[in-house]
């Protein structure tokens, strides 16, 4: 998660439930049949465990984007 935070530049915030697919899925279906009256509330509801901030100065933050988007040409250019 500081990875991405890292990269991103911007706060990564970690839910107290991991399962976000599954709980995704849920307050979706909440939702659908009014249990939750807003998304609103739904985000009230969640918990959060750990907030991730930027720690890379913007230097290492392009060295390390310029590496990943060559590590994703050479993929792409490659067989499998």
């Amino acid at each position: 998660m500081q990875m991405q935070a890292d990269i991103s530049d911007t706060d990564v915030r970690r839910p107290v439930c991991v399962e976000t697919t599954a709980v995704g899925a849920a307050y979706l279906a909440e939702l659908a049949v009014g249990y939750w009256s807003s998304t609103d509330d739904v985000i009230a509801n969640r918990s959060i465990d750990r907030i991730f901030s930027p720690m890379t100065d913007p230097k290492t933050r392009e060295e390390k984007i310029s590496g990943w988007k060559t590590a994703v040409a050479r993929a792409l250019g490659s067989s499998f």
